[in-house]
C-alpha cells in the first residue's frame, strides 16, 4: 500500500516537535526549521532547473563551462593575480540567459511567498537580515556553544 506524502507544513510540525522533545526551544526550532525547509525546497528547484538548462550533471563544472563557452555565453581569461586560476564572465548573450532564468526563478519565489502581503515580506526580509548579521558576528556562521552553569 502506498504511503501518502506528508505536506510541508506537517513535515515542519513533526521536525519541530522532535527538536523540542530533544530539548530545543520551540520558537527557535520553528524559525530555523522553517527557514531550512524553504531553502532546501528552493535549492532543489534551482538544481533541477540548472540540470534541465545545461543537460549536464552539476558535478561537471569544466564540461558545463566548455559548453557555455561554445554557445558564446561566457568568456574565460587568465587571472593576472594568480596564474593557476581562470576568470569567467558572462557575455551579453550569457547575461540575457541569466536574466531570463532570474525572471523564471522570481515566479517560483513569488509563489513561495504568496501568502504574505508586501508589509509581511518586508518584515520577513528585515528579520532574516538581522539573523544574517548575527551569523557574521559569530564568525562566518560558526556555532558558538554555551554551557549552562551547574
Amino acid at each position: 500500500m502506498a504511503t501518502k506524502r506528508r505536506s510541508a507544513r506537517e513535515q515542519h510540525r513533526q521536525a519541530v516537535a522532535s527538536y523540542v522533545a530533544a530539548g530545543g526551544e520551540e520558537t527557535v526550532q520553528r524559525a530555523i526549521t522553517a527557514l531550512y525547509a524553504v531553502t532546501k525546497r528552493l535549492d532543489q528547484w534551482y538544481t533541477r532547473q540548472l540540470a534541465d538548462a545545461t543537460s549536464v550533471a552539476p558535478s561537471s563544472m569544466t564540461h558545463r563551462l566548455d559548453k557555455m563557452a561554445a554557445r558564446g555565453l561566457i568568456e574565460r581569461r587568465p587571472d593576472p593575480a594568480n596564474r593557476t586560476r581562470t576568470l569567467v564572465s558572462l557575455t551579453h548573450d550569457g547575461w540575457e540567459l541569466f536574466s531570463h532564468a532570474i525572471r523564471e526563478s522570481n515566479v517560483v519565489e513569488s509563489d513561495t511567498l504568496r501568502n504574505l502581503d508586501d508589509n509581511e515580506r518586508v518584515e520577513l526580509a528585515r528579520l532574516l537580515e538581522v539573523v544574517l548579521t548575527g551569523l557574521d558576528e559569530t564568525g562566518e556562521g560558526t556555532t558558538t556553544h554555551r554551557v549552562a552553569p551547574t
